[in-house]
């Protein structure tokens, strides 16, 4: 093992993420009372580039009029590829309040992007007397993300999460899918009459996770487009809990509950949990580096997985 500690992740819970364009300001105030632990004001995809401008003076005018509680509010930006986005950089640093957290950045391709905006946003908050350092969260949505996601996780002390944006990646990738994660109809092996659907963004989620963790980046899971599919999105958001992710966006409210629970560990993980690190407590005190616990063997291992479970349940509850 590197004698380089892996860095702690961010502090606040990211069990799920609302998203909600910025051109539609009736929606603001019922997703400031939503159960989603981010709200993220889209100027993005969700707006028409008509729309860009008011939807700008909208988010803008919401950091200052609308109470926002604990929540981290966060502001998608237009891709560096657009005429939009410097504009909507300049515009938030110079004109939004301080409950402004974070920038997220679409279709990240490389660390200069990241870099790119770093440079634009520490000039305005110096030249503004800001006091609160904005945060970034990126989105992997390409063929160049992806390969280049270790650089990327690695870019900025302002990165503090990374989510995979699986509609413009499968495009990116040529993937001949229109549907946004999940598993897909053609995505399958056979075993005689039987098939068995496997999970196409997999890979790609498991390279977030790892080049996250190494960096202390907090890793995300996308949107998962059809919202009438309640155990759709729970298989999906399981899988990517499994995985070493700690949430999931929702495009519609009804997806807030569900991500909730899915990345809520339940009482009984955590009492498992506590279980373990005081068998664990009990065998450090007799000279053993191992235990038996409930017919399996724990050791220092089992203490470092236990501790993530705990860890994050005291998290969400304020403990």
């Amino acid at each position: 093992m590197s004698f380089r500690l892996q860095p702690t992740a961010p502090p606040h819970p990211n069990r799920c993420q609302l998203f909600g364009p910025g051109s539609r300001i009736e929606l603001f105030e019922k997703m400031a009372t939503s159960a989603a632990d981010v709200i993220n004001l889209d100027l993005e995809d969700s707006v028409a580039p008509s729309d860009k401008d008011q939807a700008r003076k909208n988010v803008i005018s919401a950091t200052h009029n609308v109470g926002w509680g604990t929540k981290t509010l966060s502001v998608r930006i237009n891709g560096l590829d657009t005429p939009y986005w410097y504009r909507d950089v300049v515009d938030l640093l110079e004109q939004s309040s301080e409950r402004l957290d974070q920038i997220m950045i679409p279709k990240v391709g490389c660390a200069a992007d990241v870099y790119a905006v770093d440079a634009l946003v520490t000039a305005i908050e110096t030249a503004k007397n800001r006091d609160k350092r904005i945060n970034f969260e990126i989105i992997i949505e390409s063929a160049a993300g992806i390969s280049n996601v270790e650089e990327i996780a690695g870019s900025s002390p302002r990165l503090t999460a990374m989510s995979l944006g699986a509609a413009d990646f499968a495009a990116s990738m040529g993937m001949q899918t229109t549907g946004i994660g999940g598993t897909q109809e053609n995505y399958y092996m056979q075993h005689g009459s039987t098939q068995y659907w496997s999970d196409p963004w997999h890979w790609a989620q498991a390279a977030i996770v790892a080049a996250c963790r190494t960096h202390g980046v907090l890793p995300v899971d996308g949107p998962f487009g059809d919202f009438s599919d309640d155990a759709g999105f729970i298989a999906q958001s399981r899988r990517s809990a499994t995985l070493g992710m700690v949430g999931k966006w929702a495009i519609h409210p009804k997806q807030i509950r569900l991500a909730n629970e899915v990345f809520t560990p339940s009482q009984a993980a955590v009492d498992e949990a506590r279980d373990i690190l005081a068998a664990m407590a009990q065998a450090k005190q007799n000279g053993e580096g191992a235990t038996v616990f409930k017919g399996r063997l724990v050791d220092i291992a089992s203490i470092k997985q236990a501790e993530v479970i705990v860890r994050q349940f005291e998290l969400i509850n304020g403990a």
